[in-house]
């Protein structure tokens, strides 16, 4: 199982960029996928989770700004980020628990991508 994020780049502040983040291989069933980041010198965070029945959980500093969605058919992940900040700057990675396997009981172990940087600055 591979996860494959795209979309950062360099946006002014006030600007929009979209990530997507693609889980491919032996995938059986996703029970949650999401968006981290982290800033140099930070820990790792939490930006947004989107779980099995629709729930979204958002971190407090992205909330009205950030948007995470989901295409079950296509195994991708994507965060819509408007009215970005400089504070927003870190390398993004997006994880997902992914059950590749029959074993029992089943398990979704954790998956992480790549990361993709985002850069706010004008």
């Amino acid at each position: 199982v591979q996860l494959q994020a795209s979309g950062g780049g360099l946006v002014q502040p006030g600007g929009s960029l979209r990530l997507s983040c693609v889980a491919s291989g032996n995938i059986l069933s996703i029970n949650r996928m999401g968006w981290y980041r982290q800033a140099p010198g930070k820990q790792r965070d939490l930006v947004a989770e989107l779980v099995n029945g629709g729930s979204t959980n958002y971190a407090d500093s992205v909330k009205g700004r950030f948007t995470v969605s989901r295409d079950n058919a296509k195994n991708t992940v994507y965060l819509q980020m408007n009215s970005l900040k400089p504070e927003d700057t870190a390398v993004y990675l997006c994880n997902a628990r992914i059950r590749s396997d029959f074993t029992h009981p089943p398990r979704w172990p954790d998956y992480w991508g790549q990361g993709t940087l985002v850069t706010v600055s004008s």
